[in-house]
């Protein structure tokens, strides 16, 4: 059975993500301070043209979206994540809970409030406006943390924490990424983080220097649109000058997949 991921990418696959790059600030190496984040493995799948929904891909005698949908998912799963972190759009595709008084009455805490320190997976959004609503503390059998923008109101923070969501509030409503990382390990025990979109928080995570591996399926199609949406983006700068990458592996799949993997510096 596809995770809920999976199937959400299978008809979305990572619609244009709410917290545009510029949006999203961070740096590996801030003045004065050592942070230690989870080990961050990028892991997409797009078609032979680099491009980022399935939906609007060319056919194939070798398989269909659900075939490729089902590998993604299981090289997901061999990948030995602690957690999945995608941005809002994406988390909205899986829960279509809408605004609600708090389940119970509990007071606010800022910077953090957890709800399960021990959870055996843990599913992450990046919310920077607080528009995501839950009516559970579960997506796909993950325990869901929220992190989100400085300027989020109490009464948002008091109705996830409402529904046994955990959150992180960043220091700064653009968001600095690599101290909610660090916070993310030290906090909650996640040593291994897979990203999975969309495009601009890809982006922005490889410019700020956050990726340590790259896991990409590729399949057997094309997509061939003008403008359409890649696996990565970065504004008009582009990651030129901010990455690299070295092949580590490459595998045949089967429905004519192949599974590539980078170390990312």
């Amino acid at each position: 059975m596809l995770s809920a991921l999976a199937s959400v990418r299978l008809h979305f696959l990572r619609a244009c993500d709410s917290v545009h790059a510029g949006l999203l600030c961070a740096s590996n190496k801030l003045p004065g301070k050592t942070f230690l984040k989870p080990h961050t493995i990028c892991h997409m799948m797009t078609s032979l043209d680099g491009r980022l929904h399935p939906s609007c891909w060319s056919k194939s005698p070798d398989g269909a979206l659900a075939d490729w949908s089902a590998l993604y998912a299981q090289v997901q799963d061999a990948l030995g994540g602690d957690a999945w972190i995608v941005g809002r759009v994406t988390m909205a595709e899986m829960t279509k809970a809408g605004p609600h008084a708090p389940a119970t009455s509990t007071s606010t805490r800022r910077p953090h409030h957890f709800a399960a320190l021990d959870a055996k997976f843990y599913a992450i959004a990046l919310d920077r406006d607080g528009k995501l609503h839950f009516d559970g503390s579960l997506i796909d059998g993950g325990h869901v943390v929220v992190l989100l923008g400085s300027n989020v109101s109490d009464n948002h923070l008091a109705e996830l924490a409402g529904d046994g969501v955990s959150y992180i509030v960043a220091d700064d409503q653009e968001m600095s990424l690599l101290p909610l990382l660090e916070v993310l390990r030290r906090e909650l025990g996640i040593e291994r983080l897979l990203l999975e979109g969309g495009a601009k928080i890809n982006g922005a995570f490889f410019a700020a220097g956050l990726v340590d591996e790259f896991s990409l399926l590729v399949a057997p199609a094309l997509d061939g649109r003008l403008q359409s949406q890649s696996i990565v983006e970065f504004g008009e700068l582009g990651l030129s000058d901010k990455v690299r990458l070295k092949l580590t592996s490459s595998e045949t799949l089967a429905h004519g997949t192949v599974h590539l993997r980078y170390s990312v510096s």
